[in-house]
């Protein structure tokens, strides 16, 4: 049986984010908006969000801090990342 708030390792490894998912998600962390990842990226801010809305659906979370919390917690996103370029 697992202890109440561990995370069940098996469900976790399930987790994965494509290349420009992570890319966003770095720059969410950043602090930066939609708007200003669309710049960053040359992309749409409509795309930014399709990406956003992606990576809520396979980490199970509904806004950008619990995105941030969880791909932390998962080892998606490293530490360092949360830390440069704020």
């Amino acid at each position: 049986m697992a202890a109440v708030g561990i995370p069940n390792v098996n469900e976790d490894r399930s987790v994965r984010l494509t290349k420009r998912e992570l890319e966003v998600l770095t720059l969410v962390v950043q602090g930066k908006t939609s708007k200003d990842i669309a710049d960053a990226l040359y992309v749409s801010k409509r795309t930014v969000d399709f990406h956003l809305a992606n990576i809520y659906d396979k980490l199970q979370v509904s806004n950008r801090v619990q995105a941030f919390r969880r791909a932390t917690r998962l080892g998606l996103i490293p530490l360092e990342a949360t830390l440069s370029d704020s």
